[in-house]
C-alpha cells in the first residue's frame, strides 16, 4: 500500500495535536488541581460542593487545556512546514540559477 506525501504529513500534523493535547491536559489538570486544593482549602462553598460536580470542573479545565494546546502545537506544525517549504522552493530556485549561469 502506497501513502502519499499528504498523508504522511496529515499523519504527522495529527501526531503532533495529540501531543499537545496530552500536554495540555497534563498542564492545565495540575493547574485546576491546585486551584482545586486552593479552594477546599479556603472556600466552603468549594468545599459544599458535590464530588462529581468537583471532578466536572476538573475535566473540563483538562478538555479546556489539550484543546487550547493542541491547537497551539498544530499551528506551530503549520508554520515550521510552510518555513521548510519556503526554503526548498528557494534553494531550488537558486540550484536552477546556477545550473543557468554555468552554461
Amino acid at each position: 500500500m502506497r501513502t502519499s506525501i499528504h498523508d504522511e504529513e496529515a499523519n504527522a500534523a495529527g501526531w503532533e495535536a495529540v501531543h499537545g493535547a496530552l500536554y495540555g491536559a497534563a498542564k492545565y489538570g495540575m493547574a485546576f488541581a491546585l486551584l482545586g486544593g486552593l479552594g477546599h482549602a479556603i472556600s466552603p462553598i468549594y468545599r459544599g460542593l458535590t464530588i462529581q460536580f468537583k471532578v466536572y470542573i476538573q475535566m473540563s479545565g483538562m478538555v479546556l487545556g489539550s484543546m487550547l494546546e493542541a491547537d497551539s502545537r498544530l499551528r506551530q506544525y503549520e508554520a515550521a512546514v510552510r518555513q521548510q517549504r519556503r526554503i526548498a522552493r528557494h534553494q531550488a530556485r537558486m540550484r536552477a540559477l546556477e545550473e543557468e549561469d554555468e552554461k
